[in-house]
């Protein structure tokens, strides 16, 4: 057995590791690269030949997971593609997304004076649709044959809905042997979301390690936090609160939380706007597949009868809707996409209230180097925004009491659930070289045997 890990490789996005057993080549994950952009050669073109690739799982439906997938089948995969059913539908509307990114970008750039063309885009709609055509979906705890000597299971990891680990049993040369991807490990209590369930015994590990040597806020709730910054921003002072947020995953944990606060009166009516069409279609997966989520969501839903949708809220339709929205002269919340504020209707709200005295600015999310978000929360006093330089008089203001990722003890205590006399090897991906230097010297305290690999090294298990 072969593991070869071929994104995510001291670094978190574009995960993808190709498992050789014998003859049958697996892959999990396929997703796009973001250090350097999304038309690099990186996610053009891949150190295999797709056409070899008998199967491929994916562990949940996050961009920088599943955002590749049709680029392979561009360049010739053939096979199944294996996932939960809610991944499976919340990565056909991630993928279809991306085409229409690309498809601006190039636009964009053929606009400009200094480029004649745009580039072209990774993919195109109809490549999407035959990505789509090969899921095949598995449901949690059910044990999955890929043929006589692979067997395939899924143990729900939180983080997203429909997020799964990889459990892959194998037989080989008269022995059995275990080996698991974690995919991204999701976090107790989490709105919406069950929590992470113990993986079993296994002899391999690959761990993401997103929030190594982090650890999340403590001593206060979501719903106390929302409550305070709600309150600051629209009910003491007549203003707006302007949350970024990520389409998939956040915003509809937001959408619950506030649903929450203001059907048990805790605060007094304030318009909610949530500006995203790509979040409205996510939301309707959300609530098709109610019995995947925890069990205070699904109680809610049973006294509610809706998780995402309440008087105080109203759906964002078109860019006409969205920018009658900044006409809006009452308190209110604007939740829109995208969390870092690199393109998407955000920037229309960010652009007519930066400048605003009344406006508070709450991030729920990691903002990457180099982004708008960043600078802002770096505190830039100016920003460049349409070829405007803008003062920033909004508050700013940031909780990471809705990211999504397990912390550094929360990646510990998965590792933990392992026999360090049993599990041979960890490999840690899917973070930053810092985080995982943090992690990787907590789990050699505890005795386990970890390996930081580059990109495209690999091991035989």
């Amino acid at each position: 057995m072969r593991l070869t890990i071929l994104g995510a490789a001291e670094q978190v996005t574009g995960s993808m590791h190709l498992l050789q057993i014998n003859d049958y080549n697996i892959l999990i994950d396929c997703g796009l690269d973001y250090e350097k952009g999304t038309f690099q050669n990186e996610n053009l073109y891949f150190t295999f030949d797709p056409a070899s690739i008998d199967v491929v799982i994916l562990t949940h439906a996050h961009i920088d997971h599943s955002g590749n997938l049709p680029t392979l089948v561009r360049m010739g995969f053939h096979g199944q593609i294996l996932c939960t059913p809610p991944t499976a539908e919340l990565t056909e509307v991630l993928l279809l997304d991306s085409v229409n990114v690309f498809l601006s970008k190039q636009n964009k750039r053929s606009r400009s004076k200094r480029f004649k063309s745009g580039p072209d885009p990774l993919y195109l709609y109809k490549h999407v649709t035959e990505t789509v055509d090969r899921f095949v979906t598995i449901n949690f705890d059910k044990d999955f044959p890929l043929n006589e000597n692979i067997f395939l299971r899924f143990i729900p990891v939180g983080h997203l809905l429909g997020a799964a680990a990889v459990i892959l049993t194998v037989k080989e040369k008269g022995d059995t042997k275990k080996i698991a991807f974690t995919g991204d490990i999701g976090r107790k209590n989490y709105p919406l979301l069950i929590d992470p369930q113990p993986l079993p015994q296994v002899d391999y590990l690959v761990s993401e390690s997103t929030y190594g040597g982090r650890l999340h806020s403590t001593g206060t709730t979501l719903e106390q936090k929302l409550i305070e910054t709600i309150t600051e921003a629209c009910i003491k002072y007549p203003g707006r609160l302007i949350i970024p947020a990520f389409s998939i995953g956040r915003t509809q944990s937001l959408a619950y939380t506030l649903n929450k606060i203001f059907s048990e009166k805790k605060l007094p009516f304030v318009k909610v706007f949530i500006d995203s069409p790509l979040a409205a279609a996510a939301t309707e997966i959300y609530q098709k597949y109610e019995n995947y989520l925890n069990p205070e969501a699904q109680g809610f839903y049973k006294n509610q009868k809706q998780h995402f949708d309440f008087k105080e809220l109203s759906y964002v339709n078109d860019k006409r809707e969205s920018m009658s929205v900044s006409n809006y002269h009452e308190p209110c919340i604007i939740i829109s996409s995208a969390g870092m504020l690199e393109g998407g209707r955000i920037q229309d709200h960010l652009y007519y209230n930066i400048q605003n005295y009344y406006c508070t600015i709450l991030f729920i999310g990691y903002c990457a180097k180099g982004t708008l978000g960043n600078r802002l929360l770096r505190g830039d006093p100016i920003i460049k925004l349409r070829n405007r330089d803008l003062m920033v008089y909004a508050t700013i203001k940031q909780t990471d009491l809705l990211s999504g990722h397990g912390d550094h003890k929360d990646l510990v205590n998965t590792v933990k659930q392992q026999d360090p006399n049993t599990l041979k090897k960890v490999f840690l991906v899917h973070g930053e070289i810092n985080s995982m230097n943090n992690l990787s010297e907590s789990l050699k305290q505890e005795n386990y045997q970890v390996i930081l690999p580059k990109r495209n090294e690999s091991f035989e298990l």
